[in-house]
């Protein structure tokens, strides 16, 4: 099998309503999704996760990668991408992300050649399930969204989904509104949805240190499961950690800094961040052997979350249910919306990654692309003017 064609679908997934972030509105997402074609007629599905990867992927691998057998990652790899050393001494980290969208993609067709899923090639599955928060958020309204702009309207957005879908993990933005308004939407959340729910935060680095300090010792009563990033650094952090018990994540895969300072406790990533699903297979490898736990981000269309299913379903060193911003994605690039229910989605169990393309779904997205241009994920920035810390 050789590799005769590779490109990539710009696809542009709105949200039903956008939510507010530390810094703006986030209203959706832009993502290129990459096809391998091969001579004898499988297609291997991949995904990036911005623009610059798309064109690093059109650029710099496609015409390395005609002729090619796909099957030989080792060989695909070498082709892209430069020694490691090399790498980190002249590239950033767009060329690894970009290439990790390809190694999806050739993960795909090995999985589609064999004809099994690709969770097969890693041992077979340790769990036939995988675990989605649902999210919450101040948001705006939306064609078919009311929206959330009161603390207790997301504590009832909540309680909806609770009684609706089952779900037990919730996880939500903070690092938007003072931090008075923000314990009170933690306080009107933790009632609505009871005890025994797992409630997670999000403060996306936006709180300054003394105010980092003082929302933790605030939200010790609500029985908090986690915080992402509550402040800038992993020095910030242990500074923290000195005042409260609260585990705390990070996006950010520094992990000889994080077994040095003992934070954060946990990794959120998705695939394309490291490279592909075998750095982070040796990613998360590391992080058991370290006592440093780990769970996935889903922003991803259908493909990328496909791609990280597959993972988890072989991964035994899984701490927690990922991220999952699921519920809120208007379209998607398959004929339907992932949809978890009691926080959980069976694991694809077709060939490859186990997702089709819709064309129909698949031009929609593309041809939102081309109207609209790139989602900006700050939104409007005049709206992130309305957070007010306190400094005192």
């Amino acid at each position: 099998m050789r590799i005769t064609r590779v490109e990539v679908h710009r696809v542009n997934l709105p949200l039903v309503a956008g939510y507010r972030w530390a810094s703006g509105v986030y209203f959706g997402a832009t993502k290129g999704i990459v096809e391998i074609h091969t001579d004898e007629g499988l297609i291997g599905l991949g995904e990036v996760a911005t623009v610059e990867n798309a064109e690093i992927v059109e650029r710099e691998f496609a015409p390395r990668l005609i002729g090619v057998d796909p099957l030989h990652l080792d060989d695909c790899e070498r082709r892209c991408l430069p020694e490691i050393r090399t790498l980190h001494n002249t590239h950033d980290a767009g060329l690894v992300r970009a290439f990790g969208g390809v190694e999806i993609a050739l993960w795909d067709l090995k999985g589609k050649a064999l004809g099994v899923p690709v969770y097969a090639l890693w041992g077979g599955p340790v769990r036939r399930e995988i675990g989605f928060s649902e999210y919450f958020a101040l948001r705006l309204p939306g064609a078919h969204e009311a929206g959330e702009a009161t603390p207790l309207d997301v504590a009832r957005y909540c309680a909806r989904m609770r009684e609706t879908h089952g779900s037990t993990l919730f996880e939500g933005k903070v690092g938007v509104l003072d931090l008075e308004a923000e314990i009170a939407m933690v306080r009107e959340v933790r009632a609505a949805i009871g005890p025994d729910a797992t409630l997670r935060l999000d403060a996306n680095y936006a709180w300054p240190l003394n105010t980092a300090r003082r929302a933790l010792a605030r939200l010790e009563p609500y029985n908090i499961a986690n915080i992402e990033d509550p402040a800038a650094t992993f020095f910030d952090m242990a500074k923290l950690r000195q005042h409260s018990a609260i585990p705390f994540s990070s996006h950010r895969p520094d992990l000889r800094l994080a077994v040095e300072l003992g934070v954060p406790d946990t990794f959120v990533l998705n695939v394309t961040a490291l490279g592909g699903l075998r750095e982070t297979l040796k990613f998360v490898s590391a992080c058991e052997a370290l006592g440093v736990g780990f769970w996935f981000y889903s922003g991803e269309t259908a493909v990328g979350t496909a791609a990280y299913m597959q993972l988890a379903a072989a991964l035994p060193y899984l701490s927690q249910p990922g991220q999952s911003l699921l519920r809120w994605y208007a379209d998607d690039v398959t004929a339907a919306l992932i949809q978890p229910r009691a926080n959980r989605v069976p694991i694809p169990d077709g060939p490859g990654l186990g997702v089709t393309l819709d064309p129909v779904a698949l031009k929609r997205c593309k041809d939102r692309f081309v109207r609209e241009g790139v989602i900006s994920q700050l939104g409007d920035p005049a709206l992130a003017h309305y957070r007010r810390f306190e400094t005192q």
